[in-house]
């Protein structure tokens, strides 16, 4: 069911007898996972019991409560799910390297399978787990419509590389996926554990299972899950040593539910003008689907499958599916293989050369951090798209590119504009520590998967975005007074 070219192998032998476990990471969904639905595979090949477990790390890549909330919900909503299967989800405080070898161990699981996530931190917890494990260890893309590890093996120069080697095979990716209907699979949890057992097999609450001083309960020993208590969210999110201080959003609702009636709505509203209208900020004609897609909560697949046939204008599929599929699986190939992709030397050599020649001219305006982050600038249409992020938790794609080049011209350095942007980035945006994210702020500050163009001061030869052109492209004054009339309402 699930093809091979989706499939990496982190361990490939070891003990088999025994629960497979999904340790969801990225694609927080049980619908259109090809991760879970792999492990449903196994689980029906070994005539095992499966169970799903996510690993909740605190302060992951200075996270706040504004993603940890929105993440918290969709999770929320992926135990019920499973619960109607009756399939348990656990869920582990801290490290995975430091919990989830126990938990395995612990319940006698016998395959351990994941999500694709290129992200420096996620590969090297799952490389030393994969030194720590004696179990199977797969991973399975179920993010990218194209596998990102089969679609290419290095890193790609520029978006018209990677669209050559997409071109090549349309369509073997770019189906329908099947439904989750785990029926065939043992039993899962048992209607009640025996009486004569209770007293030594004690219930598992997935929340406080486990938390990195080791000092909880020991875990049950036995070859199937034991019953799993409902999960206490509010007691959980209220236990998080997170930044508490930017604001959760609520004008986008968490979850597989609603990011399918979000894509619905975009289909229905905006798809036919999506060609022309998704690069002028003062249209709303994007598609509003980048939370979603960053949490897991709707698959990729699904969108490029629901798309390409809708039966909407063919200029604007086929844009919608260019930014889906080439531009977004570029930004995985970048931070797959690019080591230091948050770093200047990420950028590539014509890139480093011509800002290294530049890095001593001067700046007409120098802002400090602070400064930045409070939208104290001399540039009106900076501020209110940084004001947007601060509040929303998202800022619209041209404004974010337009964004990050202003911080290059108002800081000392490229490297000090990198740091600064990745960090406001990954503190106000819901989609914050997301590959493209990276790889955006890369292509504005770097020039990454762009060429050079007609040097000029501090940018040398990276493109130039002002002020002037803005006005030029849309209305910069009706996109202000639109933008600052949602924020007070979004604030009330």
């Amino acid at each position: 069911m699930v093809d091979p070219a989706r499939i990496h192998c982190y361990k490939s032998s070891g003990q088999t007898d025994g629960p497979v476990v999904y340790w969801m990471q990225r694609d927080q969904r049980v619908g259109d996972n090809w991760a879970l639905l792999y492990a449903q595979e196994k689980a029906r090949e070994t005539n095992q019991p499966l169970g799903v477990v996510f690993c909740l790390v605190p302060g992951f890549l200075g996270a706040t409560i504004r993603q940890y909330g929105f993440m918290l919900k969709g999770l929320a909503g992926v135990e019920l799910r499973l619960n109607k299967w009756r399939i348990p989800f656990f869920l582990l405080r801290g490290d995975p390297v430091a919990t989830l070898p126990e938990f395995l161990q612990h319940i006698g699981a016998g395959m351990l399978i994941t999500d694709f996530n290129p992200l420096k931190t996620v590969m090297d917890w799952k490389q030393k787990l994969a030194e720590t494990i004696q179990i199977a260890f797969h991973e399975v893309d179920a993010h990218n419509i194209l596998p990102c590890r089969y679609l290419s093996p290095k890193q790609e120069y520029a978006a018209f590389t990677l669209r050559k080697k997409v071109e090549r095979q349309p369509d073997r990716f770019l189906t329908d996926i099947p439904p989750f209907v785990p029926d065939y699979i043992p039993q899962l949890v048992p209607d009640k554990i025996p009486e004569h057992s209770s007293d030594h097999i004690p219930h598992l609450n997935p929340g406080q299972i486990l938390k990195p001083n080791h000092q909880q309960m020991p875990f049950p020993k036995f070859s199937a899950f034991p019953n799993a208590v409902p999960i206490d969210w509010g007691q959980v999110k209220q236990s998080l040593n997170v930044d508490q201080t930017v604001a959760e959003v609520n004008w986008l609702e968490p979850g597989e539910t609603a990011a399918m009636e979000a894509l619905n709505r975009f289909i229905g509203e905006r798809l036919d003008g999506y060609h022309h209208d998704r690069n002028f900020p003062d249209k709303r004609g994007q598609s509003e689907l980048s939370p979603y897609l960053h949490f897991g909560h709707l698959s990729a697949q699904r969108v490029a499958f629901e798309v390409r046939n809708s039966g909407r204008t063919a200029t604007s599929v086929g844009a919608f599916l260019e930014e889906l599929i080439v531009r977004r699986e570029l930004a995985d190939n970048f931070c797959l293989y690019t080591e230091r992709y948050d770093s200047f030397d990420a950028f590539q050599p014509w890139a480093r050369n011509t800002l290294n020649k530049h890095r001593n001219d001067p700046r007409e305006f120098l802002y400090s951090i602070e400064q930045l982050e409070h939208a104290e600038t001399h540039d009106d249409l900076w501020n209110t798209a940084q004001r947007e992020m601060t509040v929303k938790g998202k800022m619209h794609g041209f404004m974010r590119m337009y964004w990050a080049k202003k911080i290059l011209e108002w800081t000392s350095s490229p490297e000090e504009a990198l740091a600064i942007a990745i960090y406001l980035n990954d503190k106000y945006e819901l989609d914050g520590r997301d590959p493209n994210g990276y790889a955006g702020i890369a292509w504005a500050i770097g020039g990454t998967h762009d060429r050079p163009w007609g040097e000029r001061p501090v940018f040398g030869m990276i493109r130039y975005m002002n002020y002037q052109g803005c006005r030029r492209k849309f209305d910069v004054k009706g996109y202000i007074k639109e933008e600052q009339g949602m924020m007070r309402r979004d604030l009330k």
